[in-house]
């Protein structure tokens, strides 16, 4: 049994301030010298990207859809590793969880789902802006609606004036529910958004780093910091064994798709000889922001040599490169700068010729294409992307329509769409996915597999063993 303390950071909806109060919580705890783990419910990931900031550490999604609820505390334990409280904000309101059209418990996938997964205290982030005493039949709703995920208490936000701060707290006092903190309205901390969300850290690194400064400054000037430790510490010790990707990896992947599958000690040099680890390139950078951690140690547990670039800066994939990983993100706010990086574009393209294994999932897909908004791309696919004002957004069952360098034909994957951009054919003649509603989705080509669906492998480990197992047989120049 390990004793981590933590914390679930809730908010009765989206908008109410979760990931301020979050984000600054996390940096007025490394502020004090703790160590500190982010964690984000749900499969965001432009969030956790703020977390790494205020952290200092690789950000942590916990989503039991995408990975299953038995995943959730061994990922939990396996991201806090070291950390000495960890916190995790939760996705949209409370209770708010799946939809009930895939089959599920409508309660599965939410912030009370993954807070009753990890023992974890929830304190209730409540916008006070426009209310008085209203605020503690609200908290009264959220804090009796399931007795299995208790509030343990709450953190006013958008507090208009002392006096507005008193009414709240003297509100609540006679509900019995614990107030940890009133933190005013400011305008001193901004962290823009546009088409799906809140601009990524990593396009706006100098200013989000200034930003979680002010919201760790502004957190520890209006929260009691010693009483949520405290709380964090009531947690019970979890039970679980931490996830390790190596023992993720389903025991006859590698030795079937690869018979001389790689030894541990597998030399790691670029100039990749027998029996040394392939290197996969993984996209990085302003343009590709979108991917979960467990993905690359996943990688390097089958065997592989991960090797990020960054496709706007440059101008050639990392030496003796044998497969290529690109994820999502946001090619189309920097669609100019893919496209005038042509010896880049002309790399990937000829990698995908050579045959090595190419994954792609959705800002991948679009780099991928003969164009994006009319701007050259790879041309790696005969498909054309552009913007649109229509958003796809939510969770997809899917089965793997064609055999590819990630899966077998008719293996099952859970994933999500999260864009407001279009391809057109937005199928190959052999799709990658074919959704619980039937229809079929992504290209495979060759050793290329692309699509809009974001899986996350800690869920289906099995694409790092065989994406892996491909890279290995790729002769490299």
């Amino acid at each position: 049994m390990v004793a981590i303390p933590r914390l679930v950071i809730a908010a009765p909806a989206s908008g109410c301030g979760k990931t301020t109060v979050a984000c600054g919580l996390m940096a007025a705890l490394r502020a004090r010298g703790l160590a500190v783990s982010g964690h984000k419910a749900g499969p965001d990931y432009i969030d956790p990207g703020y977390h790494a900031l205020a952290t200092g550490r690789p950000p942590r999604n916990l989503d039991p859809f995408l990975c299953g609820e038995d995943l959730i505390a061994p990922l939990f334990r396996h991201g806090a590793a070291g950390a000495q409280i960890a916190v995790v904000e939760g996705v949209m309101g409370l209770f708010d969880g799946v939809d009930p059209a895939l089959g599920l418990d409508p309660d599965h996938g939410s912030t009370a789902h993954v807070a009753r997964l990890l023992g974890a205290p929830v304190v209730l982030v409540v916008d006070a802006a426009r209310a008085g005493r209203s605020v503690a039949a609200l908290v009264a709703g959220f804090a009796g609606f399931d007795p299995r995920t208790p509030v343990a208490g709450v953190i006013l936000n958008r507090v208009a004036s002392p006096r507005h701060e008193r009414l709240l707290r003297e509100a609540l006092a006679a509900s019995g529910v614990t107030v940890y903190g009133a933190i005013g309205r400011t305008e001193g901390i901004s962290t823009p958004s546009r088409h799906l969300g809140l601009i990524p850290a990593a396009e706006r690194e100098a200013a989000a780093g200034q930003a979680i400064d002010r919201m760790g400054a502004l957190v520890a000037a209006s929260c009691d910091l010693d009483a949520l430790l405290a709380l964090a510490r009531s947690a019970p010790p979890l039970t679980v064994p931490p996830w390790d990707p190596a023992a993720a990896l389903p025991a006859n992947a590698l030795p079937n798709a690869l018979p001389n599958a790689l030894p541990a000690t597998a030399p790691r040099d670029p100039g990749r000889g027998p029996g040394s680890a392939p290197t996969v390139a993984l996209a990085a950078g302003a343009a590709f922001t979108f991917g979960y951690a467990e993905q690359a140690e996943l990688l390097e547990a089958a065997g592989a040599r991960v090797a990020p670039f960054d496709p706007l800066r440059d101008e050639d994939l990392p030496e003796g490169t044998a497969g290529l990983i690109l994820g999502g993100g946001f090619p189309e706010m920097h669609a100019a700068a893919l496209s005038a990086n042509v010896r880049l574009r002309e790399r990937v393209a000829a990698l995908a010729a050579r045959g090595a294994p190419v994954a792609a999932e959705c800002a991948g897909l679009l780099y991928l294409a003969r164009t994006l908004d009319g701007r050259p791309m790879c041309g790696v696919l005969g498909a054309h992307a552009t913007m649109t004002p229509k958003l796809r957004l939510g969770y997809r069952h899917a089965v793997a329509a064609t055999d590819s360098v990630l899966a077998r034909a008719g293996d099952a994957v859970r994933g999500h769409e999260f864009h407001r951009t279009a391809i057109v054919p937005g199928r190959g003649d052999e799709p990658a996915w074919r959704f619980g509603s039937g229809e079929p989705e992504g290209h495979v080509a060759g050793s290329v597999v692309a699509s809009y669906l974001h899986t996350h492998w800690a869920g289906h480990p099995a694409a790092a063993a065989r994406f892996t197992a491909a890279s290995a047989r790729v002769p490299v120049p």
